[in-house]
């Protein structure tokens, strides 16, 4: 008897996974998980220092998280793409619940006001990275199942509007406005994709803008970062203090940079240097040379993403199709909007770099996307290959 046999309905090995793994998306991958494994070494090494006495705090914590990624990432790599379809609703309805349970004191971990993570031991987990990732699936798996009644009719428009608005909410209340325009932005390319009609989708993104401009205008903190975002040095040692100083690494780096370790910014000037606002040393350390390479880095991975999502498009497989250009809508708009607020492109928002800033959570979550995508891939060849080896049996029999 076949030892796996019993494991078969839950995880299932590809028969050839040489053939469809995409070697290119994961060396990407690796290229700026390095990237981040470095420059969280080098923008926490003094402030862990004073902070903990040891200069390697932060790099050391990076090291298990990556460690952690990887073994989740192994683990979704053996899991096929049909059981993320068919569990699709019960990944939603566990996020919305964590969403929830992160809202309750004691439960939830507060830093800086902001109720966002459940500690579970060794890593506090950030509820919204799992949001991402179940928002994904449970769109991509609505599309298949009623592609139709979503082009036709409202009705189908409104069912997965109606659960982003929840989720939208939950995170709102805890509050993340960042990911929730991320998540909001990603759900909505998606629908986009989807082919929802054009005047529906004008008037959901009408509705959109004019809500998170009133939620601008009404919070007095995030009106704050408005006008600071505007004219940063108006108060630049107040709440203009962070943006000035980011801007002022990107200044110093110049062309090619003052030499990795050799930043003065993260000497206790930047505050988060190694977390949302590390591109900021990278470009302080390498320069426009170092910030062109890692741009074109997440436009590489990006594009590695969605050539997976229009294989699928050609085999008809919508739910590996949209799963994958959701990741793809994803990865890109956070890699955007990270690399905006720190150059000051954009309002300051709290959303870290994929797979570059510290953050287990963000790191643990962009690793199994990845994964998932890079199964999408090693599924549609395995199962391409199966069907040539049906017929080659037939045609010798």
């Amino acid at each position: 008897m076949n030892p796996t046999a019993s494991l078969r309905p839950w995880v299932q090995l590809p028969s050839r996974i040489n053939g469809g793994f995409d070697t290119r998306l994961l060396a990407v991958t690796c290229a700026l998980v390095s990237i981040g494994l470095v420059m969280v070494s080098s923008a926490s090494i003094s402030y862990a220092e004073h902070l903990y006495g040891d200069g390697f705090y932060f790099f050391k914590r990076h090291l298990i998280y990556l460690a952690m990624a990887a073994i989740a990432g192994a683990v979704v790599l053996q899991v096929p793409v049909r059981l993320w379809y068919r569990y699709s609703d019960l990944l939603m309805v566990m996020a919305v619940l964590l969403l929830v349970v992160v809202l309750i004191p004691g439960i939830g971990r507060e830093v800086n006001g902001a109720r966002r993570w459940i500690g579970l031991g060794i890593i506090n987990l950030q509820i919204a990275e799992v949001a991402k990732l179940a928002m994904i699936v449970f769109l991509a798996a609505y599309l298949q199942r009623h592609q139709l009644e979503v082009r036709a009719s409202w009705l189908g428009f409104l069912r997965p509007t109606g659960m982003l608005g929840i989720v939208a909410l939950l995170l709102l209340l805890q509050p993340d406005f960042g990911s929730a325009v991320v998540i909001c932005g990603t759900a909505l390319g998606l629908l986009f994709l989807g082919g929802v009609q054009l005047w529906i989708f004008g008037a959901l993104l009408g509705l959109g803008g004019t809500l998170l401009a009133l939620l601008a205008i009404t919070s007095p903190y995030r009106m704050q970062r408005l006008v600071t975002f505007l004219d940063p040095w108006a108060d630049q040692f107040n709440t203009g203090y962070q943006l000035t100083q980011s801007l002022i690494a990107f200044g110093r780096g110049e062309w090619f940079g003052v030499g990795l370790g050799n930043s003065v910014q993260k000497l206790f000037y930047l505050p988060e240097a190694h977390t949302d606002f590390v591109f900021a040393i990278f470009a302080e350390e390498f320069g426009l040379v170092g910030v062109g390479l890692v741009i074109a880095l997440f436009v590489a991975l990006v594009l590695r993403i969605l050539a997976i999502g229009r294989r699928a498009v050609r085999r008809q497989d919508w739910f590996s199709a949209y799963t994958a250009f959701g990741i793809g809508i994803l990865l890109a708009g956070q890699a955007f909007i990270n690399i905006g607020v720190t150059s000051g492109l954009l309002p300051t928002k709290g959303l870290t770099l994929p797979f570059v800033s510290y953050g287990g959570s963000s790191l643990l979550v962009s690793t199994m996307m990845v994964a998932l995508v890079l199964r999408i891939g090693i599924d549609m060849d395995d199962s391409a290959w199966g069907q040539r080896q049906q017929v080659n049996r037939g045609s010798r029999g």
